[in-house]
């Protein structure tokens, strides 16, 4: 590639950071520093999978700001006229990933186990995760595994965390530069299916790979006092994005909005989200079950919990 049109590149890359990251006086550092790694040719004999992954480092030298990020693709981008095929090829891409539901189970005991590994837009998922939660409904505790969610939509966020409290909570605050504005995320006042409800114990299991919608979820959960977390800190991504085309295979995530606790202000970026039960990711699922277990024992032993009590026993 020329390096004109590397340096097109490079600038559409600046262009979307200063006009939309969502703090102005952070980007104009990022341009500081890739214009002068342009110029040094720091680009210039990369293709385009190490020219991501370059630019990525330098996006993310400043702050840290795991959301700032130059993908590589290898289909091509759709264009802006084409959003139809390519919101097509999303929700084909959402199904094949059961809408981010990996697995819901009731574990012996009557014990929950619902396992996510994304939140796509509510408008897919939002059967998906109606259907888990509703097959958990009635258990007598529930794991949330978000050890290997990656993100996702604010909105399936709360559809989730609404089938686990007993009513609408205010829980996490977004500040978007666009407009200047700050927005509420509450849970809402209706769901379709049984709830969980809002005392029956929870445990989330956390692990480095949980980022961004996987931390709301361990972050809002736990800062309600609503759930434990268990397991590993979290990966530290807090800044809702916007994904702008690059090029023909490349797209620039830029963070245009900051989120945090409305009672604190404090949010989990750059630091993730520390676990109430620290210990290592893959004991995450052991530890909280036994926790779980050891709840159920105290629910009684007669009637129709004689059942459920002895399959609590026969796991510990």
């Amino acid at each position: 590639m020329g390096s004109g049109a590397r340096a097109a590149q490079v600038e559409e890359v600046i262009r979307r950071v200063e006009a939309h990251y969502v703090f102005p006086d952070v980007a104009a550092k990022v341009a500081e520093v890739l214009r002068a790694r342009l110029a040094e040719g720091a680009y210039a004999n990369l293709d385009e999978p190490a020219l991501a992954t370059s630019v990525t480092a330098d996006l993310q030298s400043v702050n840290d700001d795991k959301h700032l990020r130059l993908r590589h693709h290898v289909d091509p981008i759709a264009e802006d006229g084409d959003g139809e095929h390519a919101r097509e090829a999303f929700r084909h891409a959402a199904e094949l990933e059961n809408f981010g539901i990996a697995s819901v189970r009731r574990l012996p005991g009557n014990v929950g186990y619902v396992d996510t590994t994304m939140l796509y837009p509510l408008d897919l998922a939002a059967p998906a995760f109606a259907a888990a939660m509703t097959l958990v409904a009635a258990a007598d505790a529930l794991l949330l595994d978000v050890r290997h969610n990656r993100g996702g939509d604010p909105e399936t966020s709360a559809f989730l965390q609404s089938y686990l409290v007993a009513g609408r909570t205010h829980y996490l605050d977004f500040y978007d530069r666009d407009g200047d504005r700050v927005s509420q995320m509450w849970t809402l006042p209706y769901v379709p299916g049984p709830k969980f409800g809002g005392t029956k114990p929870i445990w989330v299991l956390t692990g480095p790979a949980t980022f961004s919608g996987g931390e709301d979820l361990a972050f809002s959960l736990q800062r309600q006092g609503r759930a434990k977390t268990v397991g590993e800190r979290t990966r530290g991504g807090a800044h809702p994005c916007e994904q702008y085309k690059v090029d023909t295979h490349l797209d620039v995530t830029v963070p245009v909005a900051r989120s945090y606790d409305p009672e604190t202000g404090e949010n989990w970026e750059g630091v993730g989200v520390t676990p109430d039960i620290p210990v290592p990711a893959d004991e995450a699922f052991d530890t909280a079950y036994k926790l779980a277990l050891e709840h159920v024992l105290t629910l009684g032993d007669t009637g129709p919990r004689r059942k459920v009590a002895q399959e609590a026993l026969d796991q510990l």
